[in-house]
């Protein structure tokens, strides 16, 4: 029932030892990996990898969509593109990585694009019926006015969550899975572990974002999809619960998020 609901298993720093990582994900008993994309042009290269992926490794799916990290790389054309392969492959479960990124002055100067892009993939998430899996950083009030404008039938998930209650709570109303990976190992993230203790459940996926997102203790390492299991024994910890009673409800989350995993 482990699982990674959102990674970059396709990036070059896994090319040396990408089997052994998968290995090491079945052996902690990680069953589904999501890959998020970034740009048009990993497309691709992703979509290889989830398709050609052996059956004893966990089950690769992709999610495709644009970053906002990368906006000055996207072009119009992409999203043509976009909306011809979301409607091709079994293996897509998703739109995304898409969002707001407004944490350094040269994203910000660029914002208008970025809102351009973002609304564009939200329009697409809409039209498919696809949960839209979500990055944001220094806009999260604005990005939730944006999700309840466009009110998508799926939902999705609010990857690395780091906002407020009241936020984690109106992303939940508007029928968003919030994400929780190494942040919560964290004994100073008083205010993501808070939150991982008091709201129901329900409202959270477990995921890795490798290879970034360390957990403690692992600060300046590669992170990869089997320390999952990691943080759901902190989370359950935090809850003062078990592994094996808090995995069969987020399992649940991931299917409910993820129609097409069905």
């Amino acid at each position: 029932m482990l699982y990674d609901a959102h990674c970059h298993l396709d990036f070059p720093v896994f090319d040396t030892d990408r089997e052994e990582v998968l290995q090491r994900a079945t052996l902690a008993g990680v069953t589904i990996v999501i890959l998020a994309a970034t740009t048009a042009a990993t497309w691709p290269r992703l979509l290889n990898l989830v398709e050609s992926a052996s059956l004893s490794s966990p089950q690769l799916y992709a999610c495709l969509g644009l970053h906002p990290l990368f906006i000055d790389q996207h072009q119009p054309e992409d999203l043509i593109q976009l909306k011809e392969l979301l409607l091709t492959s079994p293996k897509i479960i998703a739109l995304g990585e898409i969002g707001i990124d407004l944490h350094s002055p040269e994203l910000k100067a660029q914002e208008a694009k970025q809102w351009q892009f973002f609304d564009a993939q939200l329009t697409l998430a809409k039209e498919l019926d696809l949960p839209a899996v979500i990055h944001v950083r220094q806009a999260m009030d604005q990005v939730i006015q944006r999700l309840r404008r466009f009110q998508l039938p799926q939902g999705g998930l609010l990857h690395a969550f780091s906002g407020s209650q009241q936020q984690a709570e109106q992303l939940v109303a508007l029928g968003f899975k919030l994400g929780l990976g190494g942040g919560i190992t964290y004994p100073r993230a008083n205010k993501l572990r808070q939150i991982a203790q008091k709201l129901p459940l329900t409202a959270f996926l477990l995921e890795t974002d490798s290879p970034d997102m360390p957990l403690n203790g692992l600060q300046g390492q590669r992170n990869e999809p089997a320390k999952v299991a990691l943080v759901v024994e902190t989370l359950a910890e935090l809850r003062q619960s078990s592994v094996t009673a808090v995995l069969p409800v987020l399992h649940a989350n991931l299917l409910s998020v993820f129609l097409r995993l069905k």
